[in-house]
């Protein structure tokens, strides 16, 4: 039976002091509110509870107990800057959807004209990035985050505390000029992060730690106190070897060999500039993408073990500062290219439940990396090359050659899988993480008596064991349930650690 990984729940945070400026809070049911899994997200103002009614809080309106003062703060104010680009961009998105009509409607203009528009513009650009820094409000209680926006329409983000799963520090090339960062909030339940840009680099760095040490049980009056929890380097991916893994993977070959063949045909074909630009330019894009691109984005990869789980640090340019969350893992890939097996490199990715993180090492020796998933799934091993046992070999009429490369090992531990003969996956599922379980059987698979097995995570991702015998796959589908479910029983909480 597939057991949901998350639950939803309606934010209960406390209500104001009677001292400083507070975001009001309403009751848990009204018009026109919209509850997302702990995200509370309201357009409008609330309508605040009458004498005696309860509170989000659960307590009465005249209830004379003390209350902690909710004292709102602002984004730095470099933010303005950063927000006045909007209305540029808009035009700019305008004339990159349009360019025949944007370089016709900009010839007819005349440079008092275009005077007066930058005139015009500029202030109006000025005006808009502060009054949407000015309107921007976050505050942090007891029990939540809040967070208040919007100039015309309002809206405004209750984030209970227990709920985070992960805050990222992120300071691109220009933030970091400014001394300035960014903060991103993993939140269970919620399709996208909520994010405080900007504010400045030592208070966004406070503030994650005050947020992580409140969701790991400190008390309000002390968590302000506890600060970053020091980390212990455990994995740096020097930049050579970094550049050598780059150029030893197929993508990059791939990618570039298609931005310089292409665009050539297509300009023999149909001799048409512009739709040589409009292809050769896309994969360009992807090219770099896939090699300077990766470079860029990987550059300096560092792994750390903290008590709030394993730190990423990364970035040439844009330097961003990650966590994985302890407990949140729900399955663990490493990935081996033909090229990289001479050299004993792999790649280890991940998949955390309501995370965009994806990637945990992007190059590393098999030593190294083992090393690493077994800090990030305690008590887990990765299973040994000889105990993956292949699919009979009648598999073979149903996937010519690549049935080779599909294994299935099951430990006390995992449920583990290992498919492809070129690009070899080897996929790890801890026990407690799978969600269901199920058996299917194609009517040519059935012929063959075949049959594949798939288990679901939290993460919303299924791991496949395909073609094996289908008594077999009956039986362990029975036993992976049971396994599931003295898994779960065993695990342990998913919840920061203090």
């Amino acid at each position: 039976m597939k057991t949901p990984d998350v639950d939803n729940g309606i934010p209960d945070g406390p209500g104001g002091g009677p001292d400083g400026p507070r975001i009001p809070d309403g009751p848990d049911v009204r018009d026109g509110l919209d509850v997302r899994n702990g995200l509370d997200v309201r357009n409008g103002l609330d309508a605040p509870g009458g004498p005696g009614k309860p509170d989000a809080s659960g307590a009465a309106a005249g209830d004379a107990r003390p209350q902690r003062a909710v004292l709102e703060r602002r984004l730095h104010p470099v933010t303005p800057f950063r927000r006045a680009w909007a209305p540029i961009a808009v035009l700019v998105g305008w004339a990159v959807h349009d360019p025949n009509q944007a370089q016709e409607q900009l010839t007819r203009l005349t440079t008092t004209t275009l005077l007066i528009a930058l005139a015009v513009l500029v202030p109006a650009a000025s005006l808009y990035g502060f009054l949407t820094w000015w309107f921007t409000h976050f505050a942090v209680t007891d029990s939540e985050l809040r967070i208040r926006t919007g100039l015309l329409f309002r809206r405004a983000a209750h984030i209970r505390l227990e709920r985070i799963q992960a805050i990222d520090v992120s300071q691109p090339l220009l933030a970091r000029i400014a001394g300035v960062a960014k903060l991103r909030l993993d939140v269970v339940g919620a399709e996208k992060k909520d994010e405080l840009a900007f504010l400045g680099e030592e208070e966004a760095r406070a503030l994650r730690a005050e947020l992580l040490a409140r969701a790991a049980g400190f008390a309000p009056e002390t968590a302000h106190e506890v600060g970053e929890a020091p980390a212990r380097e455990l994995l740096r991916v020097p930049p050579r070897k970094l550049a050598v893994a780059l150029v030893l993977t197929g993508a990059t070959w791939g990618a570039l060999a298609a931005a310089l063949v292409v665009p050539p045909v297509l300009w023999l074909a149909t001799h048409s500039v512009w739709t040589v630009l409009a292809t050769g330019v896309p994969l360009l894009g992807a090219a770099g993408a896939t090699s300077a691109g990766r470079f860029v984005g990987e550059y300096d990869w560092t792994v750390g073990e903290s008590p709030d789980g394993l730190r990423i640090d990364r970035g040439l340019l844009d330097r961003t500062h990650e966590t994985v969350p302890p407990g949140r893992v729900q399955t663990v890939r490493m990935v081996q290219p033909l090229l990289w097996r001479r050299l004993g490199w792999v790649r280890v990715e991940l998949d955390v439940a309501g995370s965009a993180n994806s990637v945990l090492v992007p190059v590393a020796p098999r030593e190294a990396a083992e090393a690493v998933v077994a800090r990030v799934l305690p008590g887990v091993s990765v299973p040994a090359a000889d105990s993956f046992s292949r699919p009979p070999r009648r598999a073979g009429r149903c996937v010519p050659v690549w049935w080779r490369g599909y294994g299935i090992a099951v430990t006390d531990a995992v449920f583990a899988t290992r498919h492809g003969l070129l690009r070899r996956r080897l996929t790890l599922v801890p026990h407690a993480k799978v969600q269901s379980a199920r058996l299917t059987q194609g009517p040519w698979q059935r012929l063959w008596r075949l049959a594949d097995v798939h288990v679901d995570t939290g993460a919303n991702k299924t791991v496949t064991a395909r073609l094996r015998d289908a008594q077999q796959a009956a039986e362990l589908l029975g036993s992976q349930a049971e396994r599931s479910r003295t898994g779960r029983l065993d695990a342990r909480p998913d919840r920061w650690m203090a």
